[in-house]
């Protein structure tokens, strides 16, 4: 970072123009809230000030303090020097319009699930009314469980996460959305500790980064737990004990939602009998399936 940042940089439009030439000049990787290097600018600047994160033109030519600038330009700099993804450098995700807690014991919330939980899982749902037990597999910070709860308004959901250290983030969030009543959290790998229930929907992004992909990830997802990313050899090892394992747990009409990120040839590869359905999303094709109870227990 130039010294004369310190002292040159006087409005939120001048931090912006220089923190955009920074993060381009790093070739930084984004992915994590966000694709570009103008919108993490912007979206660093606005946290650091408390102004809404919807609200950048009124502020532009404004003046900020030096203690305001000295407070963001840090944040620039472990940006820059560490490449530490936006979300851990401001304790804070959002998706679909929600604000969830994070830190590196979960990975920063940006499934596409969330977005077919915004719609219902419509048409696959007919009513979301009649949704009565959910499991969110891998829970992590507990966005997807979150996000179920809040879709469908009636079910109890289970938010299931191996790692004892991602479920204290998932019942942080838990709280601050005050759903402490309806969403559980359980330590448990996948469904080996879970009691019995018959889910109406199980919802599950899953390690699935194959082996050779994990070496060649970019520094910022190296800040990210690796047992949440990991998917073995052919980025499958958990998406087989998914399958085999799911039938036991889903009702007779129970459908199963699971992400597979970029894994989709290596999923037919594994599974060429299963004709899943494909949910294409804004930003995702082929990366997420859905399959009926009827088809996994066959």
């Amino acid at each position: 970072m130039h010294p004369s940042a310190h002292t040159e940089l006087f409005t939120v439009r001048d931090l912006l123009r220089y923190t955009v030439t920074q993060f381009n000049a790093a070739q930084l990787s984004f992915g994590h809230g966000s694709d570009n290097a103008w919108d993490e600018a912007v979206y660093l600047l606005l946290h650091t000030l408390h102004l809404p994160l919807d609200t950048l033109d009124p502020f532009l030519d404004a003046r900020v303090l030096p203690e305001e600038r000295e407070r963001y330009l840090k944040l620039v700099a472990r940006r820059l020097d560490e490449r530490v993804p936006a979300a851990y450098l401001t304790g804070e995700a959002w998706l679909q319009g929600h604000r969830f807690f994070v830190d590196p014991r979960v990975i920063v919330p940006r499934s596409p699930i969330s977005e077919l939980l915004a719609d219902n899982l419509e048409p696959w749902v007919v009513d979301p009314d009649d949704i009565d037990f959910v499991l969110d597999l891998c829970t992590g910070s507990g966005c997807l469980a979150i996000l179920a709860a809040l879709a469908f308004p009636n079910a109890q959901v289970d938010a299931v996460d191996v790692s004892e250290h991602a479920l204290e983030v998932a019942d942080q969030n838990i709280e601050y959305f005050g759903l402490d009543g309806r969403v559980t959290v359980h330590q448990s790998d996948l469904f080996n500790n879970l009691p019995d229930c018959q889910y109406n929907l199980i919802i599950c992004n899953p390690p699935y980064v194959n082996s050779h992909s994990m070496e060649s990830l970019p520094a910022e997802y190296r800040h990210e737990p690796t047992n949440a990313l990991a998917g073995g050899d052919d980025g499958m090892d958990l998406v087989r004990r998914i399958l085999n394992d799911a039938p036991q747990f889903l009702a007779a009409n129970g459908l199963l939602v699971l992400e597979i990120g970029n894994e989709f040839e290596n999923f037919m590869t594994a599974f060429p009998e299963l004709e899943p359905v494909w949910l294409s999303t804004a930003n995702a094709d082929n990366q997420i399936l859905l399959l009926t109870r009827e088809q996994l227990a066959s």
